[in-house]
């Protein structure tokens, strides 16, 4: 059989993981950055885009799509040429792709600070970056798929499964998450509405942790353990059941992220089921990686790569069990909204996604600069500094998100809260937060380490260079199923039929849950007291969405005696018709707003939003300055902003777009007069008017400043529906 020969793409694996490591340092960063905000919350008082609020969407954004991102392409660039015995379909495609997404890494990292945000977690870009990513990824999955064509091995490996999988699953999560109506080139609304939007947007992001850091991962496990280990994968079978059995289960879990909030019960149920029926699968991944290492469990003892493998695998055991735990309702209704949530999801992230990249990367950079690792020792010594930063880091959330739960839910005998004030379960946890910062900052110490590591190794090995290699051509041989050929081992010598089922196997829940809650009128009964938004309240909800006020604030009142107490009625469906997006949350770094309008007078939010420590003593709330300075609020495109939202179904007048200016001139002027009745406001709005015409500046009035339109948002959170009515039928 005549051989051919052909040159793998080393290149282009290098840049990825140049991007990687990169990256990696960036969002680590940046996510340190913000444990210590927790503590020192003025640490960057008055300056906007270094606020937690614009922060913490970036710090995401980085460390899933640009660090965890990079490393998973740059896995499958290298493995997935081996395993097909093909350089990739097209070097062109391959660099488009590595330079487009680095283009928008970069265009994320100016945008999110700058408070340019849809507000949807994990997809908080605007819609010109959505469709980049769009493009982007089809380049990617154009490349892939191209090389699985021009393929020189017949049977496609179970890692390529799961690369195929991610391609077409990521797609179509981001495609239908991200349908919005453009406002301005950088502004858009989503198309769903409340609790449509929720469940959207939990379908996208239970499945982005599902199907952009686990699945891509596992297939990386299945090609790099072997590889390390030099031994097969354990079971063939296994993989089989695993890789099905977690895509068709996987894409129904999104609504145990809702749970007890005013998604229909019917659906929520149908997350809790299926997301119990995800341990199975998930631990046949584990149990298959782990017991791959069979008969070299002494190597791991010396071979820093094969530790950062076991760990990553065992981590994802561990988040694996976790998330259907928390699934359950009885350990939901205790986690939600705590500090136990983050605790999870870095177990998850340190550990499943960073240590096995970090392992991928010490494997992968010797053998591409054909050279030992610089320092095997220093590689070990990230891995214990590493391993010591997650456990020093989730420990403590642990006990952070019990204590919240405990103290939230606690009731003097005479039935009063016993901890009536929100700050005294911040105060209680704050030495949790100092402890989470020392673990980070010995996570990414260990990430330096390997950068120092990897940057000798390249200067004392050879030049990254694309590698000779050479296999027999793919001979033709029947469409149809050989004799005795059983149906697997078929599919998998078939690209398309594979990707059409694994297609399928993804899309049957989506559909189940998505489209009735879309479709059926019963599902969000309305209520006749719910109206849409003023325009001076939709302009500062575009404002308290710009300042990622939703990172640390719910909108869900829970049916718990507990919360109700707390905050007012619960949640209902009719509420959020008009939120385009909503603004549930998902972590209760300070009480939940549904019911806040009114319950404040605009003074206290005023001094509030300037200085929190004034209005709540101990309060880790930064101050947003930036807010009252002496600019006039951009109130340009709220006529533009009105007709899109008319477009999506809210019910304004033609004569309300026409008046929009007039009409937040109105109840701006309103605020500012409620303003007046404090003398401290007084005294320092006349001085600063004093200040601006010595100066000879223009000087703005209150009313036309961005606070008026925040305060007026604020205070309309929850009026629409009579609180004392609700209370007196609960």
């Amino acid at each position: 059989m005549e051989m051919q020969q052909f040159y793998y793409d080393n290149k282009i694996v290098k840049k990825f993981i140049y991007a990687t490591i990169l990256f990696g340092v960036v969002g680590m960063a940046v996510g340190l950055l913000l444990a210590i905000l927790f503590l020192f919350p003025n640490l960057t008082d008055g300056i906007s885009c270094l606020s937690f609020g614009r922060l913490r969407p970036l710090h995401t954004n980085a460390v899933i799509f640009a660090f965890v991102g990079n490393a998973m392409f740059a896995g499958i660039y290298y493995s997935l040429q081996r395993l097909l015995k093909a350089r990739m379909f097209s070097d062109f495609l391959s660099s488009l792709h590595f330079w487009g997404w680095q283009l928008i890494i970069v265009a994320a990292a100016i945008s999110l600070p700058l408070g340019y945000t849809s507000s949807k977690e994990y997809a908080e870009l605007e819609w010109p970056i959505d469709i980049a990513i769009a493009l982007i990824w089809v380049v990617f999955g154009i490349n892939m798929i191209g090389t699985i064509i021009k393929r020189r091995e017949r049977h496609m490996y179970v890692a390529i499964w799961f690369y195929l999988a991610t391609f077409v699953t990521v797609a179509v999560l981001h495609i239908f998450n991200s349908l919005a109506l453009p406002v301005s080139a950088l502004k858009s609304y989503s198309v769903y509405a409340g609790v449509q939007d929720a469940l959207v947007q939990w379908w996208y992001g239970h499945n982005a942790v599902a199907f952009f850091l686990t699945t891509p991962f596992l297939g990386l496990m299945y090609y790099f353990v072997p590889k390390a280990a030099n031994r097969p994968v354990y079971s063939y079978r296994l993989s089989i059941i695993h890789f099905w059995s977690l895509i068709f289960i996987y894409i129904w879990a999104g609504p145990h992220h809702l749970l007890y909030s005013a998604l229909p019960n019917w659906a929520q149920n149908l997350g809790v089921v299926f997301s119990i029926m995800l341990i199975a699968p998930s631990w046949g991944g584990m149990i298959n990686g782990l017991l791959t290492l069979r008969g070299v469990w002494d190597k791991v003892r010396v071979e820093p790569v094969l530790k950062f493998f076991v760990v990553a695998i065992t981590g994802y055991g561990m988040a694996t069990f976790e998330g259907p735990m928390l699934s359950l309702k009885n350990v939901n209704a205790i986690a939600h909204f705590t500090d136990w949530i983050v605790a999870h999801v870095h177990v998850g992230a340190l550990a499943w996604n960073g240590f096995l990249a970090f392992g991928m990367i010490y494997w992968l950079i010797p053998r591409m600069t054909k050279g030992p690792l610089f320092s095997t020792k220093l590689a070990n010594f990230h891995f214990w500094i590493g391993t010591l930063g997650i456990i020093i880091y989730t420990l403590p959330m642990y006990v952070a998100g019990f204590a919240q739960a405990s103290m939230w839910k606690q009731f003097n005998p005479d039935g009063t809260l016993m901890y009536g004030n929100f700050l005294e379960t911040v105060t209680q946890i704050m030495p949790m937060y100092w402890m989470r910062m020392i673990g980070g900052c010995m996570y990414i110490f260990g990430m330096f380490v390997l950068v120092y590591n990897i940057i000798q190794t390249m200067r004392a090995n050879s030049t990254v260079e694309d590698e000779l290699a050479e296999a027999p051509a793919l001979q033709k041989i029947s469409k149809g199923r050989i004799k005795g050929e059983k149906f697997h081992p078929w599919l998998e010598r078939r690209p398309i039929q594979l990707t059409i089922l694994a297609t399928v196997a993804i899309l049957i829940g989506g559909i189940i849950q998505i489209v009735p809650t879309i479709m059926v009128d019963s599902n969000i009964p309305t209520i006749a007291s719910v109206k849409p938004y003023t325009p001076l309240e939709l302009e500062g909800r575009d404002l308290y969405i710009r300042e990622g006020c939703v990172g640390c604030h719910s909108q869900m009142v829970r049916p718990f005696r507990s919360e109700v107490e707390r905050y007012g009625p619960q949640s209902k469906a009719g509420e959020f018709v008009y939120d385009h997006p909503f603004l549930w949350g998902s972590k209760r770094t300070g009480p939940d707003l549904l019911r806040v309008g009114q319950k404040y007078n605009d003074n206290w939010h005023f001094n509030h939003m300037w200085d929190p420590q004034s209005t709540s003593s101990g309060s880790i709330m930064p101050g947003y300055k930036w807010l009252f300075d002496n600019e006039a609020m951009d109130i340009s495109d709220i006529e533009t902003k009105m007709k899109t939202m008319q477009k999506l179904g809210v019910p304004y007048s033609d004569a309300e777009v026409a008046n929009a200016k007039s009409s937040i001139q109105k109840q701006a002027i309103a605020i500012e007069k409620n303003l007046y009745s404090d003398p401290d406001f007084v005294k320092s709005y006349e001085n600063s008017r004093k200040s601006a015409a010595a100066k000879g500046e223009a000087f703005v009035p209150m009313h036309q400043r961005e606070i008026t339109a925040l305060i007026a948002y604020l205070q309309r959170l929850g009026t629409d529906i009579k609180i004392k009515d609700n209370i007196k039928k609960q």
